[in-house]
């Protein structure tokens, strides 16, 4: 299996790819903030993703990097809940995205639950 097979990886890489799309409409004034700060958490996520599947034959390195990605995903949160607030993006998007975030985050709990069927050797 390919990491870009998971799951995990596939959904986090579509919401980071609708998120650039979206963020070409954020004004100018927040290229080097707002702007420049989801897009890094959210690609992060399937990046991380990517990494800690790389790292599985360590059980520690699998879960610390999935915990970081998680911490992205979270992080990715908090910068749709200001594009929202500063009225850069719909309640309508917000909620699209904030769902598929939520998702995200069960499925990468489930990979730190259930390391071993993803290839982790038991520690």
């Amino acid at each position: 299996m390919r990491f870009q097979d998971l799951l995990a990886y596939k959904k986090s890489f579509s919401i980071a790819m609708k998120i650039f799309e979206i963020t070409k409409t954020f004004p100018k004034e927040e290229t080097y903030s707002l702007t420049d700060q989801i897009r890094r958490s959210s690609r992060s996520v399937p990046a991380t993703i990517a990494e800690a599947y790389r790292k599985r034959i360590y059980p520690k390195h699998f879960k610390s990097k999935l915990t970081d990605s998680d911490g992205e995903n979270s992080e990715t949160q908090v910068w749709l809940e200001f594009a929202l607030s500063c009225k850069y993006i719909s309640d309508s998007i917000y909620q699209e995205l904030i769902s598929e975030s939520i998702e995200i985050g069960k499925l990468l709990n489930y990979m730190l639950l259930n390391p071993e069927k993803f290839g982790v050797k038991k520690e």
